[in-house]
């Protein structure tokens, strides 16, 4: 979403704010393709940015899509891979979702990779099974989860006013991170950081960031409204 004008004035919000320093909270801003060039040349050089999607392989001929070494070569550290949108409408399987962070990584990207059920699989006691899986499917390929972010956004608290409570949100961490103990090791269990995207806004983001198991926020529509974003930013520290 966006224009230029309301690009440049999110930025200059971003860049005047007064937000701890980057050993504390790392921040992450995530413009659509077309403005990534500018947000870079713009943004303050402790705040970081990301492209929204990557494509799975080494660039050729596939027309429209953004390789891991375009974003490179344009300086972007950062990949969102996998938002519950791409894989509901663009048919993404949790396979395809893990090669193209395998790839991004292999290509020095961090990337954020998001994980997530819809509501008819919480309503029928799946959740666990379906982020397992989701996230089985990256572990088979990475390696290095240095540069590795879970984002675990329920499909359906995503664009619909409904969060899933404190409570909720802790209970899929705890169990990720279990999971992530169990099946790639304790080390990577601890270091690695789980964060919550699903209407997040700044209303709610405290309560849900006192989680102990909740390491950040993958904001969404809240962050068009960038007097939101920086309530994320300074209170949580």
């Amino acid at each position: 979403n966006g224009t230029t004008e309301e690009v440049k004035k999110i930025v200059t919000t971003l860049n005047e704010a007064e937000v701890p320093s980057e050993d504390v909270v790392e921040v992450v801003v995530s413009p659509p393709f077309v403005f990534l060039t500018l947000v870079k040349s713009l943004l303050r050089s402790d705040f970081h940015v990301a492209a929204q999607n990557c494509w799975v392989r080494k660039g050729g001929a596939f027309t429209g899509e953004i390789s891991a070494e375009m974003l490179v070569n344009l300086g972007i550290p950062w990949v969102i891979i996998g938002h519950s949108e791409r894989r509901a409408l663009l048919n993404e399987s949790n396979e395809f979702v893990g090669d193209k962070v395998a790839y991004a990584v292999s290509q020095g990207v961090k990337a954020i990779a998001c994980i997530g059920e819809t509501l008819e699989q919480r309503e029928s006691g799946s959740t666990m099974a379906v982020v397992a899986a989701q996230t089985k499917a990256i572990a088979e390929k990475v390696t290095n989860w240095e540069n590795v972010v879970l984002a675990y956004e329920p499909v359906w608290a995503i664009g619909t006013g409904k969060v899933a409570t404190p409570a909720q949100a802790q209970e899929v961490h705890c169990e990720l991170r279990k999971w992530l103990n169990d099946n790639v090791n304790s080390e990577v269990a601890a270091s690695t950081r789980i964060i919550y995207g699903g209407s997040v806004n700044g209303a709610n983001c405290n309560e849900l960031a006192a989680q102990p198991d909740v390491d950040g926020f993958l904001v969404g529509g809240a962050s068009l409204k960038f007097s939101n974003v920086l309530s994320f930013i300074v209170p949580l520290v």
